[in-house]
């Protein structure tokens, strides 16, 4: 069966530029949030003198945290009935209360004892992980339901991937400005300023999505006609108990749903593989490519990530393009496909005697993480539409949340498998320069073939995934002929 059938998004399914570009800055507050603690809490080390142990317990403590906290907020969020909608209230508090929180959590007195320091960041990131929870979660879920229409969701998922990529041009400058002696008087001091300056842009940015955004599916029409009656009657008097075990019920469910699974596994192959490997790659460049020179390997470690990330810029039009030309699941497969190309030219690329060339298979590598994230919320929205056939409820918030639960997990034992990894090569940092042949061949397998097998495996998971556009249109038609069309007001107010 084709993916892609000739078809015209209608003009009232499409998304306004402005309001795509609205909900993009929520891609890249959401992003400036996740990126700027993990490269912020240097700190704690570089200023403050704690144990690097401890500083790696506050990264990953508050992470678990909220991996069990963001399916509880996409149930929350999914269930609320409020004039206001189900998403809009929390998106606006949460922005608030995570800006806040943020600015809090980086005034750091001074002359305190270490213990202090762990417990002050402790409970200050699991109370700021709180407010970014109560912001992501709604916002993801709202993208989710902004249009029905197959093609307008990959136009909205890549305009705001675009934006949020900004971040990462900006983020790795943090530590620059916080050590610089003609702005503060020490990092500490710096890490409050610039928490400062953040927390305001996050408050400033992240309440747009709530104000100028309007939800397209009414309280009321989160239920199927034949359920409405009933759930909206008992909502209210839902008890305590019953509200826990629709949770985990959901939960499950969700956990269960086949298209679905084949997602999560996609995505879990792809970004995970990346991440497991990630290390490596400044390792082959220094040991292999420069014999052991940090100088000069970190100079093109530098190199190479900026052409990656610039290289995303343009990646990620080009894949919109073939998403809405060529289907979702041959767009994404062909990303996926050119960033295993990428890997392979590593082995060839990564060459003592021709250093530039390291540089090379950086675009094709982009393709991978590139196509993913403008893809695959995508079709986790046609993924919902699906699941209301059987469900017969609108759980934007659920299937978002487990989603990102999944993709945390997954980066958490990545993580861990490639500290595991690099051991089992015999990297011995007290060699310098002197690692083995054995080492040597080791890393470089590793940073090649690794993500290509768990990218090919993720490629037969995105084609044997069941929702192309012919069978999303059917769902579509099905599911309005059932209930009928929901609220047309996704474009939004006036801006």
């Amino acid at each position: 069966m084709n993916d892609k059938a000739r078809h015209e998004t209608a003009p009232e399914d499409r998304i306004p530029l402005k309001h795509k570009r609205i909900y993009g800055l929520g891609a890249f507050v959401n992003n400036l949030l996740a990126d700027a603690i993990g490269r912020m809490i240097i700190v704690l080390n570089l200023g403050l003198g704690m144990n690097p142990a401890l500083v790696g317990l506050l990264g990953s403590l508050p992470r678990l945290m909220d991996a069990l906290t963001d399916p509880l907020m996409g149930y929350i969020s999914d269930n609320t009935r409020s004039r206001w909608g189900r998403r809009r209230p929390y998106i606006f508090f949460g922005a608030i209360a995570a800006g806040v929180f943020y600015i809090v959590l980086w005034q750091l007195p001074g002359g305190k004892s270490e213990t202090f320091y762990f417990w002050y960041f402790l409970i200050g990131s699991l109370v700021f992980y709180l407010g970014y929870t109560m912001f992501a979660t709604p916002w993801v879920a709202l993208g989710y339901e902004m249009t029905p229409d197959y093609d307008e969701r990959t136009r909205l998922m890549g305009t705001q991937n675009f934006i949020g990529q900004i971040v990462y041009l900006i983020s790795p400058w943090f530590l620059w400005v916080m050590q610089h002696e003609g702005l503060f008087d020490n990092m500490v001091d710096g890490a409050a300023n610039l928490a400062l300056v953040i927390g305001v842009f996050v408050i400033a940015v992240g309440v747009l999505p709530a104000i100028f955004l309007r939800e397209r599916i009414a309280p009321a029409q989160t239920v199927t006609s034949d359920a409405a009656d009933h759930s909206q009657s008992s909502a209210p008097r839902q008890t305590l108990a019953a509200s826990i075990g629709g949770f985990f019920k959901g939960f499950i469910t969700t956990l269960k749903f086949t298209p679905f699974l084949k997602l999560c596994a996609a995505t879990f192959l792809v970004f995970n593989g990346f991440i497991m490997i990630a290390s490596f790659q400044s390792y082959v460049i220094i040991y292999y490519v420069f014999g052991g020179d940090t100088d000069m390997g970190a100079k093109y470690v530098g190199m190479a990530g900026t052409l990656g990330a610039f290289s995303t810029f343009i990646i990620i039009p080009i894949v919109t393009y073939l998403g809405t030309h060529l289907g979702k699941r041959r767009a994404l497969s062909i990303a996926i496909g050119l960033s295993i190309v990428g890997y392979a030219l590593k082995w060839v690329c990564y060459n003592p005697q021709y250093p530039w060339l390291v540089l090379l298979p950086m675009p094709l590598l982009s393709f991978g993480l590139g196509g993913l994230f403008t893809i695959m919320p995508a079709m986790v929205a046609d993924v919902v539409d699906y699941d209301e056939v059987f469900s017969h409820e609108r759980r934007e918030g659920m299937f978002g949340s487990i989603f990102w639960w999944v993709v945390k997990l997954g980066m958490a034992a990545a993580i861990a498998a490639g500290g595991l990894l690099l051991n089992a090569t015999g990297f011995d940092v007290a060699l310098e320069g002197a690692q083995t042949e054995r080492t040597l061949f080791l890393l470089r397998v590793c940073d090649v073939v690794l993500p290509m097998i768990t990218s090919a495996i993720a490629i037969y998971a995105v084609l044997s995934f069941s929702i192309n556009e012919k069978r999303a249109h059917e769902v579509r038609a099905q599911l309005e002929a059932r209930r009928g069309k929901l609220g047309r007001d996704a474009s939004g107010v006036t801006v």
